[in-house]
């Protein structure tokens, strides 16, 4: 087992596989490593021996939509290898395809021993993270079943099941036990003189609740070749800058990923809906504050995810109470999971209410989209979902009460409710963390942004001139209060947020940044936040750090501390763009692009925030997400800032 990981993503589904195509069946740690469907392991070993033998990567598998590599039996110089092993694997929407091809390298007859070691565990995703956390799985029993063409794993706990199918062509010639509880299919291979057999294998993934009849293609080059049209036709139409080839790259390749990560949803009458999920591995689902942040990025070029992403979280939005959920009538989700432990209540994310900004940023896009595509009827479809937001902003969220929105940390979820949602992410800039309830700036200025364009849908698609002119008060309101309370006069910047005394928080954030996306600030205090944000201690040479160095809570290789988040500075940039600051927007978007285009043009969920003064390429950040909807829809953010100079 190498330590590399290879991800294939479609939807719901990933697997991660190792340098020669294998799955070990690894517990804990950053990495998965498995099949997943719907948020549970369902291949959690798939091994290939030869003869016995695990075969030597002559070519390993490299990134992409399907894998590919070689292999070959352990030998030495004195003998060339008497066959070559090629491994195609392909992800599917719950499926997993891979063909074996053997090719003799002999004059003679061979006769080889071919066997796949398979197992499936159903662990869910919660306990392979890597927080040293164990869950009660009372009454759980697993099955193995053989069939006439391969194999079946069954999971059954209370109403909860799930099964595992593979299927083989040829049929295998035996299946063994192994004592562990995996199973052993094998095949015994008659090669011709430098002949060539192939095996097709084809595992399919069935979560609880889920009765669709898939069909799975043929092999992996028919199920690469749907994924690539499907990429193709969501990236098709989009007008690129021609005079700048990298960011057109970047654009083409975050549009393709968009096209692979995203997942089914219902909307408020139950359609079913596609909307984009957080990121592969640990988020492919619905996560509202990324759902809305990237289709604000897209808008322009693809509107059809925040026409899907609207009512997806409308019909989620809460309607009551739930201690355990952090839910309030008219709140927004943050997060939705379908998993065992979701399903049996032992973690809360089922319906997970812990994030203070996803609700202005609903009212944002709901806003944005209107405006933009001048279709009103989802802004009536929606009015009641709208109002209710608005209300949780102005009642349970603290606006009316306590000036700003606020939040406290959930000793069963998230400490922080904003963006930076990590443990010690809203600090002071000597490290100390706020106490009590939390008002973070960057959601003030959701806040604000909110309620103005939903007085814009007010009095263009309700018809409702007095709720309009009641929200532009209230807008305005907030605008004085912020800037009066948060802007600290000595350092010439906002605080990262107050704490329950109303203290500021001073650490120097790239959450300002957010508040020129915004329009928050007036326009003095805007460029002085916009050239303050360009500095060496906060401009990486990649990016805006999350943190500015030389502070003391500052760690380049922290989470959300001094790290650089591509949708973050996708973000400043169109804030800088908003107040006029076009060659700072530019020197950000010019180094995210170098970002992306030393990855294979494409931008991860965060990089590591040394400067590229002393590190020419970018370090990455550990445990990032490979592929993540915010990050994949940044480029065509930085599109909208500043075209293509």
């Amino acid at each position: 087992m190498t330590d590399r990981h290879h991800l294939l993503v479609h939807g719901e589904t990933f697997a991660a596989v190792d340098d020669r195509g294998d799955i070990s069946g690894v517990r804990g740690g950053g990495s998965p490593d498995g099949l997943f469907v719907r948020d549970a392991r369902h291949l959690s070993r798939w091994q290939l021996t030869v003869d016995g033998a695990l075969p030597e990567v002559l070519s390993p598998v490299a990134d992409g939509d399907g894998t590919h590599c070689v292999l070959v039996p352990r030998g030495g110089r004195q003998e060339p290898p008497a066959h070559t092993i090629f491994r195609e694997q392909a992800v599917g929407d719950g499926s997993f395809v891979e063909s074996v091809r053997v090719t003799s390298n002999r004059p003679v007859p061979t006769t080889i021993r071919l066997a796949i070691t398979a197992d499936a565990d159903f662990t869910d995703q919660f306990e392979l993270r890597a927080d040293h956390r164990t869950y009660t799985k009372s009454g759980a029993v697993r099955s193995r079943q053989v069939l006439d063409d391969g194999l079946e794993f069954g999971y059954r706990r209370g109403e909860w099941r799930s099964c595992t199918t593979i299927t083989a062509d040829p049929a295998p010639d035996g299946v063994e036990e192994t004592g562990t509880g995996a199973r052993r299919m094998v095949w015994t291979l008659e090669l011709a003189p430098h002949g060539t057999t192939e095996l097709v294998l084809r595992v399919i993934g069935r979560p609880h609740g889920d009765r669709r009849a898939l069909r799975v293609p043929r092999d992996p080059a028919a199920l690469n070749e749907q994924l690539v049209r499907e990429e193709g036709e969501f990236v098709e139409g989009v007008a690129f800058p021609t005079g700048w080839p990298e960011l057109a790259a970047a654009c083409a390749r975050g549009l393709a990923d968009l096209a692979t990560l995203q997942v089914p949803a219902t909307g408020p009458d139950g359609e079913e809906l596609r909307v984009p999920s957080a990121g592969a591995p640990w988020f492919l689902t619905l996560l509202g504050r990324d759902a809305l942040i990237t289709s604000l990025f897209a808008l322009p070029y693809r509107p059809q995810l925040a026409a899907a992403t609207l009512p997806a979280l409308a019909a989620t939005q809460a309607t009551e109470a739930g201690a355990n959920s952090v839910a309030q009538p008219g709140k927004i989700v943050h997060e939705v999971r379908h998993g065992e432990l979701a399903h049996f209540g032992q973690v809360p994310y089922g319906r997970y209410y812990g994030s203070v900004d996803a609700t202005p940023l609903f009212l944002i896009l709901l806003g944005a989209y209107a405006e933009q595509t001048g279709d009103l009827a989802t802004a009536r479809r929606l009015e009641r979902h709208a109002r209710a937001a608005v209300g949780w902003m102005l009642d349970h969220g603290g606006l009316t009460s306590r000036g700003y929105l606020v939040y406290r940390a959930d000793k069963g979820g998230l400490a922080n409710q904003n963006w930076k949602d990590s443990p010690g992410a809203i600090c002071s800039a000597d490290g100390s963390r706020p106490v009590g309830t939390v008002m973070a700036a960057g959601a003030q200025g959701y806040a604000y942004d909110a309620l103005r364009r939903t007085a814009w849908v007010a009095r263009t698609a309700w018809d409702d001139e007095t709720y309009a002119a009641l929200l532009e008060q209230a807008a305005a309101d907030l605008r004085d209060r912020f800037q009066r309370d948060f802007w600290m006069r000595e350092a010439g910047f906002p605080a990262l947020a107050l704490d329950g005394e109303g203290r500021q928080v001073d650490a120097l954030a790239s959450d300002a940044g957010h508040l020129l996306w915004s329009g928050l600030l007036d326009k003095e205090y805007g460029e002085q936040v916009g050239r303050r944000l360009l500095e060496p201690d906060f401009f990486s040479g990649w990016g805006v750090r999350t943190l500015a160095a030389g502070q003391t809570a500052y760690h380049p290789l922290s989470y959300h501390r001094g790290s650089v988040w591509p949708h973050d500075n996708a973000l400043i940039a169109l804030g800088l763009a908003r107040y006029g600051l076009h060659d700072e927007a530019r020197a950000v978007a010019h180094g995210l692009v170098d970002a992306a285009t030393a990855g294979g043009h494409r931008l991860p969920e965060v990089l590591a925030g040394y400067g590229r003064e002393t590190h020419p390429e970018p370090v990455p950040y550990p445990h990032a997400c490979v592929r993540e909807s915010r990050s994949a829809a940044a480029p065509l953010a930085l599109l909208t800032a500043v075209g293509g100079a």
